[in-house]
């Protein structure tokens, strides 16, 4: 299928991968812009060399170092925070910027230059710096991003936009994994080839952006730093406040091949289970972000939190290959359902002129509590096992699902 795109007139472009597509204008809907089309692309290189890496890095810990599970939430938190930081600075340039673009090819270049040396890894502290670095390229790069798509979109479809861009994002989590498996157990590559091999989509994501995404002229805002200094709406500080309190369920999902490994899955086996599940949510993710666009954030992000909640529950008591993978399947959904529409729902409470900082508040308070999270979840399952630690992650989920009928608006406007 095709998808229908947007630019000064409305043009065709380039398929969009597994099948997904832009439902076409007419009805209250309206077609999606190039933009988002090709920023969408570049998302999919990009997690396709980045996902050819992240399943792996449990099975590679413990091989090089016997790195404990605390590690692997150190790695992760560390490197979410990292990014969180940035994020927040990232979103108060962008709005300060005329254009957008330099700051996203800054962010996609370090990202896609850095993430292949974990090749050269001898050691967890190692994987740590890496990540460390990778996570500074996706700090800077995630604000503006996600404004150029903000800005792109018609208003209505702006839940569907963001889940289009997930679908793309995800679906390059589907191939990733999938070229790793196939490099290592029909070529007998090693996990640090697969590392190496993951620099070509790596570079591909940045040909793209560089030659495929063209930023539209800014209008003209009058005073950008009055803008940039203006407080944002309470109802956006709430919306990110109780998105804060759900990310201390967020811990890393490498916590979740963890448990995999530990139901019995074969390392070799990871990431063909992982692009299951990321296909999942690449099939599910546009119309994930379509129901928030008529059902409104609120509805679909209590349910996609619930659902959550209710996925970790389970996992603390699996201990078979075939129930971690259909816990895993359903799980999935909770993607599908939550990326695009918490972005859409930043985009409708804040004016177009502080979309940079809010994104930036966004990503970087959740990162924050991301940190938390992973570093928390890895000690506690250290301690008392995954049991304890799925169980008592769930239940920061379970609050914030509440916390929206509070806190939240009922209706989201998307006027801005």
């Amino acid at each position: 299928m095709k998808a229908v795109v947007e630019t000064k007139d409305i043009e065709r472009d380039s398929a969009s991968p597994a099948g997904l597509s832009t439902p076409p204008a007419g009805d209250g809907t309206a077609p999606l812009p190039a933009t988002v089309v090709r920023l969408g692309w570049v998302s999919f290189l990009t997690d396709v060399s980045g996902e050819m890496i992240f399943p792996l890095i449990p099975a590679f810990l413990a091989g090089i170092s016997g790195a404990p599970a605390s590690a692997l939430g150190w790695i992760e938190g560390v490197a979410d925070a990292t990014a969180s930081t940035l994020k927040i600075v990232s979103g108060r340039l962008t709005d300060r910027a005329a254009k957008k673009k330099p700051l996203v090819l800054f962010g996609y270049g370090i990202s896609s230059f850095v993430r292949p040396l974990v090749c050269f890894a001898a050691s967890w502290p190692v994987v740590l710096g890496v990540r460390f670095l990778d996570r500074v390229g996706k700090g800077v790069r995630s604000a503006p991003r996600d404004t150029l798509i903000a800005a792109a979109a018609p208003p209505g479809r702006r839940g569907a936009a963001f889940g289009l861009h997930r679908a793309f994002d995800n679906a390059g989590a589907v191939l990733g994994p999938l070229v790793a498996t196939a490099l290592i157990l029909w070529f007998g590559a090693s996990f640090r080839t697969v590392f190496a091999l993951s620099a070509i989509p790596a570079v591909l994501s940045v040909v793209v952006l560089v030659f495929g995404v063209k930023e539209a002229p800014s209008p003209a805002s009058g005073d950008l730093k009055t803008a940039t200094l203006a407080p944002l709406p309470v109802s956006f500080r709430r919306a990110v406040g109780v998105m804060a309190l759900f990310t201390l369920s967020a811990s890393s999902d490498g916590f979740l091949l963890l448990k995999a490994r530990e139901c019995g899955v074969s390392a070799g086996w990871l990431p063909v289970l992982w692009s299951g599940v990321n296909a999942i949510r690449a099939a599910f993710s546009l119309w994930g972000g379509g129901l928030s666009d008529r059902f409104g954030r609120k509805v679909l992000l209590g349910l996609a939190w619930l659902l959550y909640a209710g996925c970790y529950a389970a996992f603390a008591s699996v201990t078979t290959i075939a129930g971690v993978s259909a816990v895993l399947a359903v799980y999935a959904m909770f993607g599908a359902l939550s990326e695009g529409t918490e972005r859409a729902l930043i985009a409708d409470l804040v004016p177009p002129e502080s979309r940079g900082r809010a994104f930036g508040w966004m990503h970087g308070l959740t990162g924050f509590s991301a940190l938390i999270a992973s570093v928390a979840f890895g000690s506690l399952w250290d301690r008392f096992g995954s049991r304890t630690a799925f169980l008592v992650g769930a239940a920061p989920a379970a609050l914030a699902a509440l916390a929206l009928v509070f806190f939240i608006p009922s209706k989201a406007s998307a006027k801005a």
